[in-house]
């Protein structure tokens, strides 16, 4: 895929993760719960299409199945699991814009794991441009982000939530190289499930929706987020830097921001205009100053 079609999927599915917190916040299942029927109810769709489809989404054709990498898309869910508890978590801990924020860190881990594992460089304008793109995500946040010490507990679950998701675009990215997006969608989401449910189960939250509504804000998070949003940052991860993919996917607390606005009658004012305009800006500084992904080393080298 090219790299400019590969920055357009990754924007569209950051947007419709921004639907997510919407989704979790109406559920009327627990924390882990809601991220077990996110990608429960999703696994299906990618399963049949992996195994009725001549090619997935992208034209990189999946390894024998004797050298495909299980260790890795195993781990990549594994990640994405932690991941999502953790922010589910942090959501009913601290505030919302706590969690948003803190959640969103994952381009600080991203940028200098890449540079390490695989010398993806980081010019003085793309760290810039990250810079700018988390400005924007505190001005964006900022008004209604709290320090206290009943948070803090919320707030350190972010922070782990942004780690474990930095290490999922690091996993995912690598895997693109080599397998398919929708072998990387199908792996990673029945490994959350399998995990999530017992984890739901142990900590005693409700597992089973209590009515229609609550059924249809379960689908709707995980046919929008979950396939149209996660599977088009999956499907993008081939073409892209890693440390592009993290700072892309700070349009998600923008995205979140205007839904909540435009569905919930939550506050958009000129703080969080003047915030979505900075992240944009950086964003886009980061496009341009990326180099071309094809630099980027496979599972095999």
């Amino acid at each position: 895929m090219p790299a400019h079609r590969a920055f357009i999927a990754l924007s569209l599915g950051a947007m419709l993760i921004g639907l997510a917190p919407i989704f979790v916040r109406l559920a009327d299942v627990g924390p882990a719960a809601a991220a077990f029927w996110r990608c429960f109810l999703a696994w299906p769709i990618f399963a049949l299409a992996l195994r009725w489809s001549d090619a997935s989404f992208t034209p990189v054709a999946d390894a024998p199945a004797t050298r495909l990498p299980y260790a890795w898309l195993i781990l990549a869910g594994l990640f994405f699991a932690a991941d999502l508890a953790l922010w589910h978590y942090a959501i009913q801990r601290t505030s919302v814009a706590n969690a948003t924020l803190l959640a969103n860190l994952a381009p600080l881990f991203v940028a200098p794991a890449a540079w390490l594992l695989w010398r993806e460089a980081v010019s003085r304008r793309f760290a810039l441009g990250m810079a700018l793109a988390l400005a924007g995500t505190v001005v964006l946040v900022g008004r209604s982000a709290q320090l206290d010490v009943q948070g803090l507990v919320g707030d350190s679950l972010a922070i782990a939530a942004a780690l474990f998701y930095a290490a999922y675009i690091l996993a995912v990215t690598r895997l693109r190289r080599d397998v398919g997006a929708l072998r990387v969608m199908t792996w990673s989401s029945a490994t959350v499930a399998a995990v999530l449910l017992p984890t739901a189960w142990l900590l005693g939250e409700r597992i089973w929706p209590a009515s229609a509504q609550g059924w249809w804000v379960l689908a709707g998070l995980a046919l929008l987020s979950h396939v149209g949003g996660q599977g088009l940052i999956a499907q993008s991860m081939a073409s892209l830097p890693a440390a592009l993919s993290a700072v892309g996917l700070l349009l998600q607390p923008l995205a979140a921001a205007l839904f909540a606005w435009w569905l919930l009658a939550e506050g958009f004012g000129l703080a969080q205009l003047v915030g979505g305009a900075v992240i944009l800006a950086g964003i886009l500084l980061c496009r341009s100053a990326s180099r071309p992904a094809s630099q980027k080393p496979s599972l095999a080298a």
